[in-house]
């Protein structure tokens, strides 16, 4: 078995939030509509079975990590590329050769705390964390295991 690996995936509450996530019967969903190269080779290559995901909601004030969750299905091609109409539709994407994937994940722990940004950027140790540089836009980003440890510390959950 491969070493556990610790991502940051981001995404806007309004699309789908951790309180979705929470909702869903077995509180497990897919990963879906990622659409840029670098994050889908995340997705598709690296990102793994048992893998943490800190929950990061975006494009809200202030945005902020407010939970985990665990990779339960490593990657797989996204169909929501191959259905015309879907707003995740790509005409160049097909079963036979799919260009967009996507894993699955299951919440883990809510936050006590939630883990504003402006936290993140101001503690030591998450310097060099993808989110608290200036024009890092990836939806799916690396975490060390020491800025996860941190994290979920700030959060309350270590």
């Amino acid at each position: 078995m491969s070493e556990r690996r610790y991502w940051l995936f981001k995404s806007e509450p309004g699309v789908y939030s951790f309180e979705d996530l929470l909702a869903e019967v077995d509180q497990t969903t897919y990963w879906e509509g990622v659409r840029n190269y670098q994050a889908r080779n995340y997705l598709r290559d690296v990102v793994q079975v048992g893998d943490g995901v800190l929950f990061y909601h975006s494009r809200i004030k202030p945005p902020a990590v407010v939970g985990t969750a665990v990779v339960v299905r490593a990657g797989y091609p996204d169909d929501s590329a191959w259905e015309p109409g879907n707003p995740y539709f790509d005409s160049r994407s097909t079963p036979e050769r799919p260009v967009w994937f996507r894993v699955d994940i299951r919440a883990d722990k809510v936050f006590p705390r939630v883990v504003p940004l402006d936290v993140l950027k101001r503690t030591p140790g998450l310097e060099q964390m993808m989110v608290t540089r200036r024009g890092a836009r990836l939806s799916i980003q690396p975490v060390s295991p020491s800025e996860w440890q941190i994290v979920l510390g700030l959060g309350g959950v270590a």
